[in-house]
């Protein structure tokens, strides 16, 4: 692993500030919804028992994690012990927090006692793992979701609309704005036979650029079949997510750069 790979691996607190958005028309009523989406108790990596070390070092994560100022990204960790709080970039602040809450309250519920446990809603992701994952994609944990109703006509120039959508905004998303500094983060649209199509991509903070390309490409590969001729679909992961849909979804930032 390279060495800004072993600085993170070092950091207590990591916490991202920067956001870069394209400009998103406010034309539309915005559907800035928090459903949940999916979770998964990562059986595999066992279970702590009540009283134990492992139980002590998690409460004191949780607890640094709800005294975090909820602006975006949050990973904190000891030895192969890591939490992820990431929130979508608008839904900073109260948003942040209170996703973050109904997260936990959910994941204590349906993975009791779990060391390894994940749980995605449409404002963030909150991760627990008792694995040295920082810095690297996960191939395991994701998953697709559509719109039931079909677009219909071209599905080649489809096709071609979403993944040039993509494309732009993950190489915006992974621009480089100073030496291992990027913003992780994009959202903008585009038209489609009169409509404008509306889409965003996010990887977590913790991920080299190449390796946020590589997410979002593995991804869409993947789950090509999902993702083509809807009227809105996104995949999401354990470090990357994509969405589009035909109507604009991503509050105007706070935040530019």
């Amino acid at each position: 692993m390279d060495s800004s790979s072993s600085v993170l691996k070092r950091l207590i607190w990591i916490n991202f500030l920067a956001i870069q958005l394209l400009p998103i028309s406010s034309e539309l009523p915005l559907n800035t919804t928090n459903e949940y989406l999916n979770h998964k108790c990562l059986v595999s990596q066992g279970k702590y028992k009540p009283g134990s070390e492992y139980e002590t070092h998690l409460n004191n994560v949780i607890k640094l994690l709800y005294s975090g100022s909820y602006r975006g990204f949050y990973l904190f960790g000891m030895s192969n012990d890591n939490a992820i709080l990431q929130c979508r970039a608008d839904s900073y602040g109260t948003k942040c927090h209170d996703c973050f809450a109904t997260a936990l309250a959910v994941l204590r519920r349906k993975c009791p006692w779990y060391k390894g446990m994940i749980i995605w809603y449409d404002q963030c992701l909150l991760s627990i793992t008792s694995k040295d994952t920082i810095g690297q994609i996960d191939y395991d944990n994701n998953f697709c979701m559509s719109n039931a109703k079909k677009l219909g006509g071209d599905k080649l120039a489809f096709t071609r609309t979403w993944k040039t959508l993509m494309d732009n905004l993950t190489t915006l998303a992974t621009a480089t704005r100073s030496k291992d500094n990027y913003t992780m983060f994009a959202a903008g649209e585009t038209s489609y036979k009169g409509d404008m199509m509306y889409g965003m991509v996010q990887c977590t903070y913790d991920l080299p650029a190449t390796a946020c390309k590589e997410c979002l490409v593995f991804n869409s590969l993947r789950f090509q079949d999902c993702l083509s001729d809807t009227r809105g679909a996104r995949f999401v992961g354990g470090t990357c997510t994509f969405r589009f849909e035909f109507y604009p979804f991503i509050s105007k930032p706070v935040l530019n750069i």
